[in-house]
């Protein structure tokens, strides 16, 4: 389970898959929560879902993924009508504080109507539910940065990424020195960057891996 103090540069996630069942006035709601680690994964146990519950009316989802500062947000009402399923279930999601994660709620219909009203009340509570007690865990968010050096900085650039939480990702000798891509946590880059630019008195720098070109 996530204890009650996170590193500052994660974010809680779902950990392992989770469900919760339940029925109104005759309909079912059966809602399964699965970790994703993107919108291709999420698709896939959404096909899977309804290739295993072919009987089932809909098949409402909601998607959360990403850190804080980069969510990606999705949600479906399969049919139902607008805002009565994907909605609810998607602030489920934004009050349980997980992320990457997928929501998926299958109703099978009972012969009663419940009304928009009704409707955003079961669908809420049925994603809610699956969260409830589900197992949670951390995921770190990091950066990449990139960089050619002096082979005499390596033994200093190697007790920083030491000191800061961080690991080599790809490490190459050239001619001229070493070429280093690195990551470290997200709070940290800017620091390892002025670090490296006061050791070398500002002849050479790290770059961020998306700015560093082909």
């Amino acid at each position: 389970m996530l204890g009650n103090l996170m590193h500052p540069d994660a974010y809680a996630i779902l950990a392992a898959p989770h469900s919760a069942d339940i029925k109104i006035k005759g309909s079912r709601f059966l809602a399964l929560a699965f970790p994703v680690g993107g919108e291709e994964e999420a698709e896939s146990i959404r096909s899977r879902l309804e290739d295993e519950h072919k009987g089932a009316s809909h098949y409402c989802w909601a998607l959360r993924l990403g850190s804080p500062e980069q969510l990606l947000e999705r949600n479906s009402d399969d049919g139902e009508p607008a805002g009565s399923a994907g909605a609810p279930m998607a602030r489920a999601l934004h009050s349980s504080g997980l992320s990457d994660l997928l929501v998926v709620v299958i109703r099978w219909f009972g012969g009663t109507k419940l009304g928009v009203g009704g409707l955003i009340r079961a669908y809420g509570e049925a994603a809610a539910l699956s969260l409830a007690d589900a197992e949670r865990g951390e995921r770190m968010q990091n950066r990449g940065l990139t960089g050619i050096l002096p082979f005499e900085f390596e033994g200093d650039l190697r007790a920083l990424l030491a000191r800061y939480e961080g690991r080599i990702r790809k490490l190459n000798y050239r001619e001229e020195g070493f070429q280093i891509d690195l990551e470290l946590p997200a709070s940290l880059a800017e620091t390892l960057k002025e670090n490296v630019r006061n050791l070398s008195r500002g002849r050479h720098e790290l770059l961020d891996l998306e700015e560093s070109g082909p």
